[in-house]
């Protein structure tokens, strides 16, 4: 194994109905059950107005290269919520509009980049995928590597694992463990309540 260059498939997936079931309550709610220390940095937002729920396929990037992203794409499953780490670099995009457009093909529920995006105009027109993102920018990515896929990242200042349940809406996005999932959708059922 070339270190840098890595790729994970072999990890627990969480069932469908722990994340059909947390997608119901508002993510401010789930946070607030988990002492409030659940959610990324808040300087990645959201791009468009679809609500996000899915598992974790995460993707560790060079700032400014998309390679392992390009990778990633003929890997994850439906339902998957492709995690970026790129270093929050600001300088080039990683993904735009057509790579978007592939991940709807493949039925990705979402992408949160810890980095820039291009062909915004697009992204926020999507319904049926989510997308976060630190800020835009239209300079294209380089596809020179290294990466890592599904290993444990972090994105916007919280550790991600593949397999954890992301939640996002207008507020932002949280990141839950798998492990919590029961109990959180009885804590969030009564705080609504």
């Amino acid at each position: 194994m070339a270190i840098g260059c890595t790729i994970n498939l072999n990890y627990p997936r969480p069932a469908r109905e722990l994340v059909e079931a947390l997608k119901e309550f508002p993510v401010a709610n789930i946070d607030d059950c988990m002492n409030r220390t659940a959610a990324i940095h808040s300087s990645i937002r959201p791009l468009n107005k679809t609500r996000l729920a899915g598992v974790a396929f995460t993707v560790r990037v060079p700032e400014g290269d998309n390679l392992f992203f390009h990778k990633a794409l003929d890997l994850v499953q439906p339902g998957d919520v492709v995690m970026i780490d790129a270093g929050g670099g600001q300088t080039r995009a990683i993904f735009g509009e057509i790579m978007a457009k592939y991940c709807r093909i493949r039925g990705v529920a979402g992408i949160v980049v810890d980095g820039c995006v291009r062909d915004t105009d697009y992204l926020e027109r999507l319904t049926d995928m989510a997308i976060y993102a630190k800020g835009s920018t239209p300079n294209g990515p380089y596809k020179n590597g290294p990466g890592e896929i599904g290993t444990v990242i972090q994105v916007g200042g919280k550790v991600v694992k593949p397999g954890d349940i992301i939640l996002g809406d207008a507020d932002g996005v949280i990141v839950v463990d798998p492990e919590d999932a029961s109990a959180l959708i009885e804590a969030a059922r009564a705080v609504q309540e």
